[in-house]
């Protein structure tokens, strides 16, 4: 492994302090109005400001963007760019875009029509998957009469293997559905290969992915992973609340949905559309292209949006690695006595910045008091949640803290977690 790339590389302290000058709230609480490190960026994601602009900005139009005054064409415009955005978001060539309230409605609507409509007698899943998805496969399936098969999590890595997929995989599997990466480890899943040898056994096998996790710290390439359904999260990719995406294949979007009837076959919105929602996801992709360009010259906006999200990630590795390692100034969460990383892994290129932790001394709810006692948000992964119990018990742990940094952090912030968290180590 090559320690320079596990190792990740900063933004220029420059970068990043403009970087977190364009989103709310990063240092403070201004409901409590005193200084906070928010590390719970998995359920949820700092604000750009850009986007919330947006979004009241177009959203204060009365107009209806099906209209024919200039306004309504104006706004009718606005989508369609955001529409090119979220094209360039998951390098897609084909295909359409369905939206709902939620990813979680999306990805439901997603499995439905394929497991409802697409012959074979099994469906295949894994045990990592975040409810909205698994719930959506067992239910729809259960209702067509269809075996649910399941594909182990590897505790070691904190992903699922290929191989614990493909062996699930024949001629009667009517759909595969799997997350990017896990919400717990971060590890992220080799979709590409699961791709590859999952359609080597079946071919014409339909494929969805959940990548409302990965979404916000690395690229899309719908171009190397030809699946049939993806989604993504605004409101956890620096956007707003109130708003999920999904892309369907021209094959996966033509079977039967709800739809107008007069609407194209392949068409998957219902009633008006929301500009203010699209706008918001334009400002995210402009943003993201702007860190682009600080790293290569280039006029083409999908090359412009991958430099940025692979300079994310490599942000994030570094800190993760500081995180992990320490440095020179304090001790890092492998090296702090009475302090465990769950699912810890060496190869951080195979990692989303979230860490699973635990204390010798104090259990996972009372040390994410502690931490907010101290002025750092984190959220208790614990068993007896719905959203956690499927995913920590195949690892066989009872429960966690997790931690979710977002790029917009710096070293000062990681450091003073560690500093924190050795306080509590103390207790």
């Amino acid at each position: 492994m090559n320690d320079k790339i596990n190792q990740g590389e900063l933004f220029n302290e420059q970068l990043s302090k403009e970087i977190k000058e364009l989103f709310h709230h990063v240092d403070e609480d201004p409901i409590l109005n005193k200084r906070r490190i928010f590390f719970d960026n998995a359920g949820g994601s700092l604000r750009l400001k850009k986007a919330n602009d947006a979004l009241k900005e177009v959203d204060e139009l009365p107009d209806c963007p099906e209209h024919s005054n200039y306004t309504a064409k104006w706004l009718l415009e606005v989508q369609k760019k955001a529409s090119e955005d979220i094209k360039t978001i998951f390098n897609a060539k084909s295909g359409s875009i369905i939206t709902s309230l939620t990813a979680s409605m999306v990805i439901f609507e997603m499995n439905r029509a394929i497991i409802e409509n697409v012959s074979g007698n099994n469906v295949v899943t894994t045990a990592l998957e975040h409810p909205s998805a698994y719930d959506s496969v067992v239910s729809y399936a259960e209702k067509m009469g269809k075996e649910v098969r399941v594909a182990k999590t590897n505790p070691v890595t904190g992903g699922v293997d290929v191989s614990e997929i493909t062996k699930l995989i024949d001629k009667d599997t009517c759909l595969l559905s799997f997350i990017y990466a896990s919400n717990i480890s971060g590890a992220v899943i080799d979709v590409e290969s699961i791709i590859r040898e999952c359609r080597q056994i079946k071919p014409d096998l339909y494929i969805v992915v959940d990548s409302v996790q990965h979404t916000p710290h690395g690229a899309l390439d719908l171009e190397k992973t030809p699946v049939d359904g993806i989604n993504f999260a605004p409101y956890k990719f620096f956007g707003t609340r109130g708003f999920g995406v999904g892309f369907m294949s021209e094959r996966a979007a033509r079977l039967p949905h709800n739809k107008l009837i007069a609407k194209p076959l392949e068409e998957w919105e219902l009633g008006s559309p929301a500009p203010s929602q699209f706008a918001s996801i334009t400002e995210i992709v402009n943003y993201v292209c702007w860190i682009g360009a600080k790293f290569i010259d280039s006029n083409d906006r999908r090359e412009l949006y991958v430099e940025g999200m692979n300079r994310i990630n490599l942000h994030e590795r570094a800190l993760m690695y500081r995180m992990l390692n320490g440095s020179d100034i304090i001790e890092g969460l492998r090296n702090i006595n009475g302090v465990k990383v769950y699912l810890d892994y060496e190869d951080l290129s195979t990692r989303d910045f979230i860490m699973a932790v635990g204390f010798d001394n104090i259990g996972c709810i009372e040390a994410v008091a502690e931490y907010e006692k101290r002025g750092v948000i984190t959220f208790e992964r614990v068993a007896s949640s719905l959203y956690s119990v499927r995913m920590l018990n195949s690892f066989g742990i009872e429960g966690v803290v997790r931690v979710s940094p977002l790029h917009c952090h710096d070293v000062n912030d990681i450091d003073e977690f560690l500093r924190i968290t050795k306080e509590i180590s103390l207790l």
